[in-house]
Order: structure tokens, then sequence, then C-alpha cells
């Protein structure tokens, strides 16, 4: 694990990806500290091991999966699907040490959009403890 000077300030790199029915954008979710990008997936059981991966070798030092509640995804199970493989991304994230910690799944229904801002300070705190992602392109 890269240990960052405590003086150091970098911009974090957020990505997300979400359900269109987990997830409504309504305002800029980039901050002065935090840079996010946000992918629009028809169904979060789409978002596949190697999506998840390519985020962090593009310069990821986060990722979150924004899924529709449990029992209520339109393609009856897509928010598991994205649960087990979020695990197991997560699983490979330790063992090449970049950290499963970086990589999150969220439960949100489209009407509770406000609580995103709230989502992305939690990641936030998370990336101040790891630091940038050691397995971003140089």
């Amino acid at each position: 694990m890269i240990v960052m000077n405590p003086m150091e300030k970098f911009k974090a790199k957020i990505t997300l990806f979400h359900c269109i029915n987990a997830f409504t954008e309504h305002v800029s979710l980039s901050t002065d500290d935090r840079e996010v990008k946000i992918v629009k997936m028809p169904c979060s059981g789409m978002t596949t091991e190697v999506f998840m991966l390519k985020a962090f070798e593009a310069g990821a030092d986060a990722v979150a999966i924004l899924v529709c509640p449990e029992g209520a995804c339109r393609y009856m199970e897509g928010n598991m699907r994205a649960r087990k493989r979020v695990e197991k991304t997560s699983n490979v994230l330790d063992k090449i040490g970049v950290g499963g910690k970086r990589l999150s799944i969220h439960n949100l229904a489209a009407k509770n959009s406000d609580s995103v801002p709230g989502l992305l300070d939690e990641i936030m705190s998370t990336i101040k403890e790891l630091g940038k992602n050691p397995a971003a392109a140089a």
C-alpha cells in the first residue's frame, strides 16, 4: 500500500456505476476535492468485474455501484448479481494490492438520490485513509 504524505493534496477520482432506476442525476457530484465520473447502466447487474477493474486501471481511486433496493429490481436479480460481482472484485483488489475497500455497493431508491453526496463523503473518507490508487496508469 502506498502511504501518502498527509500534507499532499490530490483530487480523488470516483467512478459511479448506477442502475437507471437506482439514481437520477440532479446535480453535479464533483467538488474541489473529488471528480466523479458517472456511468449509467440499464441495470446494475450489467456491471461486470471487467468494468470495475477497468475503472481502477483508468485511474479511479474508488468505484461505487448504486443498485436498486433488495426485492425492487425490475430485472428480478440484477442487484444481487451486482453484489456478488462486487464481492468477487473486492477480493481480487485485495489480492493485487489495490485494496478491496476502494469498491463499494449501495442499495438506493431513485427517490432517495439526495443521499448520494453523503455516500460520496463516506467514500472520500476511505480514499483519504488509503491514498491514491496504486494501480492507476502513470
